[in-house]
């Protein structure tokens, strides 16, 4: 029986995997690694305080039965012969394939668990949308603590930690469709009036420190872009700008709070509401961000990005960013 529902539960999640590989569900992988961890926690529970005991229990019996059988024949004269009572010993005690796939595997899947949920967690740069700070292909980590201890899943917060601030490179939610994680950059923070006009950044009404520097050569689109080095909160990071684009914001969606910007051909302005945050990518031409779709909101946050830790393409690329 055990077996049985034990191959329905692993097929269930075969099932989910492969759907959401083949695009026929949205999957969600902190949800998955939490049913697996409770699934498998479940079983080893089980495994130490019941079937272990119960197998354990059947080799004593097994043992105490051999020496009866022995003693009975050496009591009537006859030299007992060796028997398998060692390998068949060893047969009872072994665990079944089901709990080898449950019970065995929880160590492993509560220690990534908690890795994945408090502490680090791992993402892949799909998009250029942070160019020159992070290429396509990094491997990337994010710190799950800075901001605030959160309950993987529901992303409600435990700790405060550290509010963000501008300059930071975060992970979060993609507010339209949280499924997805996006990551920009922090340009303004709640109370923040930030200005993008004619390509010139503006925090508060102080124009952010943009200084050229060697055009950047893009090897996917094959061009060059003018670069630029900034300082935001203290930070020091790189932009580029794309001459063949114009300063207005085309394809604006509705979004909450939208009030609070204005726009114009020449930009956009916005006032950043209390709890929210206004994000935007480094390859500032080539971003869809805030100026689109609008604010981050608190609960949205996932983790500061700040470290790349392999990228296959160069191995140049792994080690720390700004």
């Amino acid at each position: 029986m055990m077996s049985a529902m034990t191959g329905a539960v692993l097929a269930a999640f075969v099932g989910y995997a492969a759907a959401w590989y083949f695009g026929v569900v949205e999957g969600n992988f902190a949800l998955l690694l939490f049913l697996a961890t409770v699934v498998t926690g479940l079983y080893w529970m089980a495994e130490r305080l019941y079937f272990l005991p119960q197998r354990r229990k059947a080799a004593v019996q097994l043992e105490a039965s051999a020496a009866e059988h022995r003693a009975g024949l050496a009591a009537k004269g006859i030299t007992p012969v060796e028997s398998d009572v060692a390998q068949a010993r060893h047969r009872i005690l072994m665990q079944p394939w089901w709990l080898d796939w449950t019970a065995g595997l929880f160590p492993v899947i509560l220690a990534v668990f908690v890795l994945r949920s408090f502490l680090f967690e791992p993402f892949k740069i799909p998009s250029g949308s942070m160019i020159p700070t992070l290429l396509v292909g990094d491997l990337i980590l994010v710190n799950k603590f800075t901001y605030g201890v959160r309950l993987p899943v529901v992303n409600v917060k435990l700790t405060e930690g550290t509010a963000p601030q501008r300059g930071d490179v975060m992970v979060f939610r993609y507010p339209p469709k949280p499924s997805l994680d996006y990551i920009k950059r922090v340009v303004g923070v709640p109370g923040d009036e930030v200005a993008y006009l004619n390509k010139q950044l503006t925090i508060n009404g102080q124009p952010v420190s943009k200084a050229p520097v060697a055009d950047f050569f893009d090897e996917d689109a094959m061009a060059y872009f003018k670069q630029f080095e900034e300082v935001l909160g203290g930070k020091h990071h790189r932009i580029l700008n794309d001459d063949s684009r114009p300063a207005f914001i085309p394809g604006v969606e509705n979004f909450p709070m939208k009030q609070n910007c204005r726009y114009s051909v020449e930009g956009v302005v916005c006032k950043v509401p209390a709890g929210h945050y206004f994000m935007m990518g480094d390859n500032r031409d080539n971003s869809l961000d805030s100026r689109y779709w609008g604010f981050v909101p608190d609960r949205n946050i996932v983790g500061k990005a700040f470290f790349v830790w392999m990228n296959f393409s160069s191995f140049k690329r792994i080690g720390s960013f700004e």
